[in-house]
């Protein structure tokens, strides 16, 4: 039998909300104070890497991020390059302040030809250097990158200091499954995005606006 009356409910839920504002409030001391600390201010390494979905999407999210705040944009596509994606088609709508290099031709299980696919890589990294090197382009997009670091395609030795003598202020964004663990190092943030549930297992193809 409920012998709790309306006033009962009503105390109750007073004493709910004031224990929730309370946890809130310590919580916003802790948080306030870790922002406090983190002053610094300079160009920050991305990887987005793991098996998950998301990886070129959450980086190409980054990219109309920073032209909402008036920043330039290089993007180089590694692998990618037999078709064009959404982001590509949209992003070209900007000439002005992106830079688009789609520069693979295609997924090695389709190219098949890793002298092509090698010399097309370091088509792809120098002109991704180009990038690294222009303080005027506030976030360059490495898409992909991973893939031809895990290939050896590129030296990662060599990427990584090229990443190192970027402008103060530039970031970079890498995507690709597979980082290597020397790129991971130097990273600054580095999200691993792992599958839970994909659609292409219950026999869904890739889609546009989805998947391209």
């Amino acid at each position: 039998m409920n012998t709790m009356t309306p006033e009962d409910t009503v105390s109750d839920t007073a004493a709910l909300n004031e224990r929730h504002r309370q946890r809130m409030e310590r919580k916003k001391a802790v948080i306030d104070a870790k922002i406090a600390a983190a002053d610094k201010k300079i160009g920050i390494i991305i990887v987005n890497t793991g098996n998950g979905k998301g990886k070129s999407s959450s980086a190409f999210g980054m990219a109309v991020r920073s032209l909402g705040h008036g920043m330039k944009v290089g993007v180089v596509q590694f692998i990618k390059g037999a078709m064009s994606t959404g982001e590509e088609q949209f992003l070209r709508r900007f000439p002005d302040e992106v830079s688009f290099h789609a520069m693979g031709e295609g997924y090695t299980w389709e190219t098949q030809n890793r002298e092509r696919d090698i010399a097309k890589a370091e088509e792809a990294w120098q002109q991704a250097k180009r990038f690294l090197a222009d303080p005027d382009v506030g976030l360059v997009v490495l898409d992909e990158l991973n893939i031809a670091l895990k290939y050896r395609y590129l030296d990662v030795h060599t990427v990584i200091a090229d990443l190192l003598e970027r402008p103060a202020m530039q970031h970079v964004v890498v995507t690709g499954r597979a980082a290597p663990s020397e790129l991971i190092e130097v990273a600054d943030t580095v999200t691993e995005m792992n599958v839970v549930k994909h659609a292409f297992k219950a026999g869904i193809a890739a889609q546009a606006g989805t998947e391209w």
